[in-house]
């Protein structure tokens, strides 16, 4: 009877003695109440009533979540913050038996850190500075959990909500600031408008005076050639009324040499032209009206005939 009770104590010794750590966890091992040593993932003996397992956690990556958290701006605004933090034991002694309750330990020391940073910063520096904000936290907390044996991964800033006043005069801030951008762009619009148009008049002034000077050009170089081809003209009739003239003279001269009877008919003649070109002087409105006794018309032509005579006998 007593060997099979010593028996099962035995076997029930031995099962109890072997320990299986499962993989991505570790376990801290005591004998007699003091550290012993580290046990890996896999099966594990541990010597029954002296040894015993003290402490076993995951040393995979964790999520700690903070709760929302009342902070105070460096100009003295209220706002709510919350966060997330990525974590993970990399020191599985340190983490047992260098702090209690260690994740509570955790969540007072990231609320005392984003507190603290919070009240480095003004209200608006905290919405656009949130990446600087995460880069700090981490660098901070890394810095204080690392006697604890946790590595501190990731920081991440989820909320900040300012109080409800403060939303308020942010929101009429922001009204104020949109109608002030809207009045700067209207009124650089009319600006650019009245630039436009100032420089599409200026413009059309400019054309409309070149067109100007176009046809003022042309029509002085019209009218010049004009001129040129009315004195062309005008000298080409006089050469040709030269040429008749000098033609009706040679007729008349080997006229007059070939009969005695015409020279008294030249005669005649000349004295009528003589008279024709008083006629046409007196029509004419700027010519001077040379007035002849109608007496001394007779005596007019007979010298004029004489005068005649006197070419032919020279």
């Amino acid at each position: 009877m007593w060997e099979w009770i010593i028996g099962l104590l035995i076997v029930g010794g031995g099962v109890s003695s072997v320990k299986i750590i499962q993989q991505g966890n570790e376990a801290l091992v005591e004998r007699l109440g003091v550290y012993d040593r580290k046990l890996v993932p896999g099966p594990k003996f541990v010597i029954p009533i002296i040894e015993r397992v003290a402490f076993q956690e995951t040393i995979r990556e964790k999520v700690l979540d903070i709760p929302p958290q009342p902070c105070i701006t460096r100009d003295n605004v209220s706002i709510t913050v919350d966060a997330v933090v990525y974590w993970r034991i990399v020191d599985m002694e340190k983490a047992y038996y260098k702090v209690q309750n260690l994740q509570n330990a955790m969540v007072n020391l990231v609320l005392t850190q984003i507190r603290a940073e919070m009240g480095k910063l003004e209200l608006d520096e905290t919405f656009t500075a949130r990446s600087q904000i995460n880069e700090l936290l981490l660098r901070d907390l890394d810095i204080a959990t690392d006697p604890w044996g946790v590595k501190v991964t990731r920081v991440e800033l989820r909320d900040i909500i300012p109080s409800q006043a403060v939303q308020e005069s942010m929101e009429l801030q922001m009204s104020a600031e949109r109608r002030k951008r809207a009045a700067i762009l209207t009124s650089e619009g009319d600006r650019e408008s009245a630039i436009n148009s100032a420089r599409g008049k200026a413009e059309a002034q400019i054309l409309d005076a070149e067109a100007r000077q176009k046809a003022v050009v042309l029509q002085a170089e019209a009218e010049q050639k004009a001129a040129i081809l009315r004195a062309q003209a005008e000298r080409q009739s006089q050469v040709l009324k030269a040429q008749a003239t000098a033609e009706a003279i040679q007729i008349v001269n080997q006229a007059l040499a070939s009969d005695a009877k015409a020279a008294e008919a030249g005669k005649v003649l000349l004295a009528l032209s003589y008279l024709d070109m008083g006629t046409a002087i007196g029509k004419s409105d700027s010519s001077k009206v040379m007035f002849m006794d109608p007496h001394s018309i007779p005596a007019t032509i007979q010298g004029m005939l004489s005068m005649v005579d006197n070419k032919n006998g020279a």
